[in-house]
């Protein structure tokens, strides 16, 4: 008994102890960051990296009677006169202005609507009367809610008046339902039937007592579209008319008018302007409606068989309202045309064979277009361009060797020009626009502090795709301390979706994360914006497969340099960045070591058909390509380390999509983690977590 006792006392003391270390263990556990490689560093330094570099970039406020114009900076007031060529400083600059929409007034009104949803009330343009939202219908009443009407009544369930399906607030940038005539006589508004839609349901507040559930028509890949149309109410005749947006044919059967959106009045006249698409989204028309009999024509019809065509054009009205500059891809690279309202092409003002970007300003006195474009050294360099209404006397008044940002004085006579490329500062000049000759240097760039830190510039690299033909680009950031007798793992950050860019030429301060000991990275594929419509083509259909394999070459493509190790790769990102960090380690496991996938999309059927479909195509003649971007195919490959990450109440890629990348795992019988987010949406891992997750997976194995 006497040894039992003691026994069982030694016994105790030693599960103290242990109590104790593991104790002390989880304290640590809990505070792992601080006490890991490079913490130190990257706390000192990434302030200030932050304000390293005093950057040249100015705006000006031009003299009402152009012989001046004023700006600042770095903490200075400057006045250039532009007579004497001369600056001086001042105690005061001017204030820039900025000018409101046009189409500002009638439109919604009240708090910015929640992501995928629409102002629910409107104000006429008179300011007489608010239409709005409620109860499934549309009603209009005074400013002040009194005198309340209603304009439909046949609202309920699922039938909606003056509201839009999610879908089109997400992917087609409908932020209204809603939209007063000029005149203050009419309002149209959306109807859609959701009634055979089939249902997503989140659940909200699960960290409460009592938890919720928001139930939403959302329609995923191959499913059917709720029928949507278009009506207008006059409030003189108490007419409802509706508009004919499909030619008379019934909603459905894959028709140019599946999708109807970008809705606005014509700026003259009393027509509806609206766009619409087939499910495929190769079709594209712009259309007007008349509020009177409903019926529709086309005014520009756009399509691109191959793939799909641009679902919301540029358009720029000139000072007639009648005519306007139009953005199309019609010839495989963005180029503007000049049309009027009845649909009459009169001049094609650009046909280069690089994309044209934005307008900077229609000096219709001078008859001249201003515009910026991709017609520099590369793609990412923007350029700044003229040319006459007539479409002749295209210039380029700009250095190919940098990427621009310009600001044209209000007489068009000059331009202030910020120049910069990804490795080189901004510097802001005054050119003349006649020539481009510069006139003077505004501001220069100091480097002095990024000089002292011993930081180092982004490095630019270029690739090929998996074609073996294509060059693409992407960005290499070194830690200040970088010594290239070491070996260094990297860290890669992802987006990765159709028309989005890793590489750009606007000066790159380094990633601070580079301070913890990585190369950090990002890389392009044949998804980047900007190359023209053929380039991207090929990856129409391939979604999670191409474009991933073109990013890992760019990762091979660093293999020859002695300072990187290829064996301590990571990468990661949100949303579609999640799904390509998923996509990456499980589809080229000999590639990447490590990622974490934050809110991904793990097999686009599971997603929403707007956006799916439209790079994807329709599941029904594509369902192999849905098959090879499927996640949960590839879960056998995983070697790596993988952290997952959703947020419970995320509407728009929803928690089910990594739960079944997580069952695919599991039964795959493949070790991962998880991280999840409690009542929070489409969001991405706290970033000291995912340091801490990255340093053991790459530093510290």
């Amino acid at each position: 008994m006497k040894n039992l006792k003691t026994k069982n006392t030694l016994s105790i003391i030693l599960l103290l102890i242990l109590s104790f270390i593991g104790s002390n263990t989880v304290i640590v556990a809990q505070d792992r960051l601080p006490n890991m490689p490079g913490y130190d560093r990257y706390t000192e330094m990434s302030p200030k990296i932050r304000g390293s570099v005093i950057m040249g970039t100015v705006n000006v406020s031009w003299a009402e009677d152009m012989k001046s114009f004023t700006y600042s900076f770095n903490g200075k007031n400057y006045k250039y006169n532009l007579a004497t060529n001369k600056k001086t400083e001042v105690e005061g600059a001017g204030e820039q202005t900025r000018g409101q929409s046009r189409f500002a007034r009638g439109r919604g009104t009240g708090e910015r609507p929640q992501r995928g949803r629409q102002y629910t009330s409107a104000i006429s343009p008179d300011g007489k009367l608010k239409a709005f939202f409620k109860d499934n219908n549309m009603w209009v009443s005074n400013p002040d809610g009194t005198d309340v009407k209603a304009i439909t009544t046949k609202g309920k369930g699922k039938i909606k008046y003056g509201t839009a399906s999610w879908t089109y607030g997400e992917e087609l940038g409908q932020r209204h339902a809603m939209w007063w005539s000029p005149d203050s006589k009419k309002i149209a508004y959306y109807r859609f039937d959701e009634t055979d839609a089939k249902d997503y349901y989140v659940l909200h507040n699960q960290t409460k007592i009592q938890d919720s559930v928001d139930v939403e028509s959302y329609v995923k890949v191959g499913s059917e579209n709720p029928p949507v149309d278009l009506f207008v109410y006059d409030l003189e005749t108490k007419k409802e008319t509706k508009f004919d947006v499909r030619n008379g044919k019934p909603f459905g059967n894959y028709l140019v008018g599946e999708y109807i959106y970008g809705i606005n009045w014509a700026p003259v006249g009393m027509e509806l302007l609206f766009h619409r698409t087939n499910r495929k989204q190769d079709i594209m028309e712009w259309c007007a409606g008349d509020p009177v009999t409903g019926e529709c024509r086309v005014i520009i019809h756009e399509e691109w068989l191959a793939s799909y065509t641009s679902n919301s054009p540029s358009i720029r009205y000139l000072s007639d309202n009648n005519r306007f500059i139009w953005t199309s891809e019609r010839t495989g690279y963005k180029n503007f045309y000049l049309y009027n309202l009845s649909g009459e092409l009169l001049v094609t003002l650009t046909n280069h064979n690089f994309e044209v970007s934005n307008i900077v300003k229609i000096d219709e006195e001078a008859g001249v277009l201003y515009y910026m474009a991709r017609s520099g050294d590369n793609h990412m360099k923007m350029q700044f361009h003229k040319v006459r209404l007539d479409g002749k006397d295209d210039q380029q008044l700009t250095d190919p060797a940098y990427n621009h940002r310009v600001q044209l004085s209000p007489n068009s006579k000059y331009f202030i020009d910020v120049a910069q490329t990804h490795n080189i500062p901004p510097v802001s000049t005054l050119v003349k626009t006649k020539n481009g000759k510069v006139l003077a240097e505004l501001a220069q760039s100091d480097m002095t502090k990024f000089n002292e830190l011993g930081l180092k510039t982004v490095e630019m690299i270029t690739y090929k795709a998996t074609d073996g033909e294509t060059i693409l680009y992407g960005m290499l950031h070194f830690p200040s301390n970088f010594d290239p007798d070491k070996k260094y793992p990297m860290l890669i950050g992802v987006y990765g979706g159709p028309e989005t860019n890793a590489a750009r030429e606007n000066f790159t301060l380094p990633s601070a994360r580079t301070e913890y000991g990585f190369l950090y990275g990002g890389f392009d594929s044949r998804t980047a914006a900007g190359r023209g419509k053929e380039y991207m083509d090929p990856t129409y259909g391939n979604l999670i497969k191409l474009e991933i394999a073109d990013m890992a070459e760019g990762v091979k493509s660093l293999y020859d340099r002695p300072y990187f190790n290829k064996n301590k790769v990571g990468i990661s990102g949100t949303s579609y960045g999640g799904t390509s960090s998923a996509a990456a380690i499980l589809q080229h496991p000999d590639v990447y070591q490590a990622a974490c996938a934050n809110s991904a999309v793990t097999d686009f059927r599971h997603y929403d058909d707007i956006y799916a479909e439209r790079y994807c195509g329709l599941l029904k003649t594509n369902l192999a390509g849905y098959e090879a971007g499927s996640l949960m195919n590839y879960a056998e490959n995983l070697k790596g380390d993988l952290m997952i990450y959703y947020g419970t109440q995320d509407n728009n890629v929803h928690p089910s999509n990594s739960l079944q990348l997580i069952q695919a795992l599991q039964k795959a019988g493949k070790y991962f983690q998880v991280q999840v987010g409690p009542d929070r949406g489409h969001t991405g891992l706290n970033g000291s977590r995912m340091m801490e997750f990255f340093i053991e997976s790459l530093v510290l194995k």
